[in-house]
């Protein structure tokens, strides 16, 4: 018997096709992850990761000096160090609220958030085996995702990397 929603899947547009592939992807992550997160947890901690890297610290000085201009800047700080201090409190970060460097705040990984990383990266990599991505697969996707990135990057740098 055929799947049933072949004909469906037949007849989506490409993006809608990435939506699916994605949410495979994190389902498979979190019905495997030895704890329980949210996929935005998720998504948060691959950003601590991201942040740590000296260039991307770097942008968000600037942001974060930009930023302060604006009026809604202490809403939204109050809203995302809720979020990274959900991921502190289950040891996966650590939060400075009082960085040297002029950021408003600062996070690191711990050791544990580091652990939960890879374990990430290694039930991304599985699930890659279990949906049957293969090298040409994966050539494709490198070329549609450096064409994608294009877009975003252009749009970040003409807001000047605030977003």
């Amino acid at each position: 018997m055929a799947h049933p929603h072949i004909d469906a899947i037949a007849n989506m547009p490409a993006s809608a096709l990435i939506g699916i592939i994605e949410e495979s992807k994190m389902t498979y992550v979190r019905e495997n992850l030895s704890i329980f997160l949210h996929e935005s947890q998720i998504k948060l901690l691959k950003q601590v990761k991201k942040h740590e890297k000296p260039h991307h610290r770097k942008i968000r000085i600037k942001q974060f000096e930009k930023a302060k201009k604006d009026d809604l800047f202490n809403i939204h700080l109050g809203l995302y160090l809720k979020k990274y201090e959900k991921l502190a409190k289950i040891g996966l970060i650590e939060v400075d609220k009082q960085p040297s460097d002029g950021l408003e705040y600062d996070c690191r990984l711990t050791p544990d958030g580091i652990e939960i990383l890879d374990e990430i990266a290694n039930l991304e990599k599985e699930w890659e085996s279990v949906v049957g991505i293969n090298d040409n697969d994966l050539e494709v996707l490198k070329n549609l995702a450096l064409n994608s990135f294009e877009i975003t990057y252009n749009h970040k740098k003409n807001r000047e990397f605030i977003f």
